[in-house]
């Protein structure tokens, strides 16, 4: 496969007035297809010869009509030739359109990866289906410009120069006046493409909106039909409408403009012809073959040029849209590590361990980052998850939790202050790398349109059917495997509608277990839990910590005040770290036990408490 080669760089000031700049452009969109644009430009350019042969063929049938010759040879050479330029412009407007077809294959394939891998900070600026519009609707424009636009400005230049030759040597004088109309509209034309580029542009943008606005709606049409607020949502979304219809008005307001100067080039010249040389066969300063030529040759000239000013204004509208696909694919990404190989996280059997114990699973030493740097979240925080230990975050919202899980995942990178994985240090691994340690079980839980296998063995797609197995009965989902029709190939529906919420958070558990994960990290995993269900995942998670390092955020200090080791965080730092009992007499600890009424633990329930460090070890560097 032959993917486009894409100028990432934005297109210039220059390349917005010069229409020589937009069409330079657009020609290197074909860059790795010049075989087939040169295939398709040699066939059309043949059909355009044998078109412009017919003309005169045509005139000897009309003169040898007149003196009484024989007119079949001709008749079968002037059949011959039109339906061997009609097969010869099928087989040129096939090769263009499948080069058309490929040229937007290979700039979808490279907005999809670059948005794929864009740094999470674009996405904190720029809206999801507005970048998927460039997927889609700007490709398709862009289609049309390469499979149709720039042969047809090449061809229909070539042709109409021909043309030209041609009718200078039947008829000077209707040439210069021929030539004159179709100038006038050239002018006409001319004045009108740079409007009509800003308006497409302005409409692709408005279409773009459309699409953010109504995906934000649908994501959360619970939340929108409680609150009434459909007429609201759809004034919103009605305003981009409104926006895109005056950009499409003003567009066709141009091109309604354009189009009669087009056909006053067409039709004047023609009416030109008949009466100037109908006049000139009158006084026999020309024969009626030669007019009969002239006539035909004036078509094959208006037709081409009339296309060619069609093609520059497509042109044109498409600038717009490689402009957009230019911005998306200039964003900044995550390093591609080409050097590194994809990782792949074999699904090891429970006996199998290999991960060294002598060093923490997560280690954070005086790490300080914010998304905004003159604002951060974190500031200077310190503290280790040991392996075979649940370790817990607490604290009030806005103290720094959901950023420390970002940065452990390695969404963004810390402004300061050094992360470490098992002992090495984020920056001498890569991403893949550091990803392949962890798995993450995230507050807003993601499930994924196909069946309940598909999003358990999202992250391990060839796991066997004992694991999978394994890891439903430890999510506690034999009861969804149960319910569902075609139990783990049943369909779970878009966002996983045909569950609750409870239920989701243990898909993405189970889907997290399989991968058999050195650090699991759990974001408020018992948010959508009953009492019931939440008592049972705090069993799970003990199980799980004796296989691996357990990293959980949690509100509800229920669900935490087992856990091996509790850290709390306040203004970004981490200020103390003990057990539930001991934390009971600090603050801002105690203040939280205290908003919820929990009482101190009793005995403890067995857990891997052996293996856990306690807090005044040397594993534990924070407050």
């Amino acid at each position: 496969m032959t993917d486009t080669a894409v100028d990432r760089t934005p297109p210039t000031a220059e390349d917005n007035r010069s229409t020589r700049a937009a069409v330079a452009t657009m020609y290197r969109l074909t860059d790795g297809h010049r075989a087939s644009v040169l295939v398709a430009t040699l066939l059309t350019l043949v059909g355009s010869v044998l078109g412009l042969a017919q003309p005169l063929v045509a005139k000897q049938v009309v003169d040898a009509s007149g003196r009484g010759q024989v007119l079949g040879p001709l008749l079968l050479l002037l059949a011959v030739l039109f339906v061997t330029e009609a097969a010869t412009g099928a087989v040129g407007r096939f090769v263009l359109e499948r080069m058309g077809e490929r040229v937007v294959r290979g700039l979808r394939h490279g907005l999809v990866k670059q948005l794929l891998r864009l740094e999470m900070r674009e996405y904190d600026k720029h809206r999801s289906a507005d970048l998927i519009s460039r997927v889609t609707a700007d490709t398709t424009l862009l289609r049309e410009v390469v499979s149709q636009a720039l042969v047809d400005l090449v061809t229909g230049a070539l042709v109409a120069a021909g043309a030209i030759v041609l009718m200078l040597w039947i008829d000077p004088l209707l040439l210069l006046l021929v030539t004159s109309t179709v100038a006038a509209a050239a002018v006409i034309v001319a004045s009108l493409l740079k409007g009509i580029r800003a308006a497409s542009e302005r409409m692709q943008t408005s279409v773009g909106e459309i699409a953010a606005d109504l995906e934000r709606a649908l994501s959360a049409l619970p939340m929108v039909r409680v609150h009434r607020a459909e007429d609201r949502e759809a004034a919103r979304i009605g305003e981009c409408v409104e926006s895109a219809y005056g950009a499409g008005v003003r567009t066709a307001k141009l091109a309604s403009v354009m189009s009669p100067a087009v056909e006053l080039a067409v039709q004047g010249s023609f009416l030109i012809v008949l009466v100037i040389g109908g006049l000139r066969v009158s006084t026999d300063a020309n024969s009626l073959g030669d007019l009969v030529a002239f006539l035909l040759y004036a078509s094959y000239l208006v037709l081409p040029l009339s296309s060619v000013f069609r093609a520059v204004g497509l042109i044109q509208r498409g600038m717009g849209a490689y402009q957009r696909i230019g911005q998306a694919l200039s964003l900044p990404t995550e390093p591609s590590e080409a050097h590194t190989p994809t990782i792949r996280v074999k699904v090891r059997e429970p006996h199998q361990r290999t991960v060294s114990y002598e060093k923490p699973a997560l280690a954070l030493r005086d790490l300080t980052f914010g998304y905004d740097p003159s604002r951060p979240v974190l500031r200077g925080i310190s503290f280790t998850a040991p392996h075979q230990c649940q370790t817990a975050l607490v604290g009030r919202s806005g103290a720094g939790k959901s950023t420390v899980f970002a940065l452990v995942a390695r969404f963004y990178e810390p402004d300061s202050g050094t992360l470490l994985f098992n002992g090495r240090p984020a920056t001498e691994l890569s991403r893949a790398e550091c990803r392949s340690r962890i798995a993450v079980v995230d507050q807003n839980t993601h499930v994924i349109h196909g069946t309940l296998r598909d999003n358990i063995t999202y992250a391990e797609p060839d796991a066997s059917e004992a694991e999978v197995q394994r890891v439903v009965e430890l999510a506690q989902l034999t009861d969804v495997v149960e319910r569902l029709p075609g139990g783990l190939s049943g369909m779970l529906g878009e966002r996983g509608g045909t569950l609750s919420g409870g239920e989701r958070q243990r898909v993405a558990l189970a889907r997290a277990l399989l991968a058999r994960p050195s650090l699991l990290l759990l974001d408020e995993p018992t948010s959508h839990l009953d009492a019931v269900n939440e008592a049972a995942l705090t069993t799970v998670m003990r199980d799980v910590a004796r296989e691996c390092a357990v990293l959980v955020i949690a509100h509800r200090l229920s669900t935490v005040q087992h856990a091996d080791r509790i850290i709390v965080l306040d203004g970004g730092a981490a200020v103390a770290c003990g057990r539930h009992e001991e934390l009971l007499t600090t603050s801002p600890y105690r203040e939280l036990a205290a908003g919820q009424m929990l009482r101190p633990a009793a005995t403890p329930p067995p857990s891997v408490t052996a293996t856990c460090p306690p807090p005044h070890s040397p594993l534990w560097t924070g407050g």
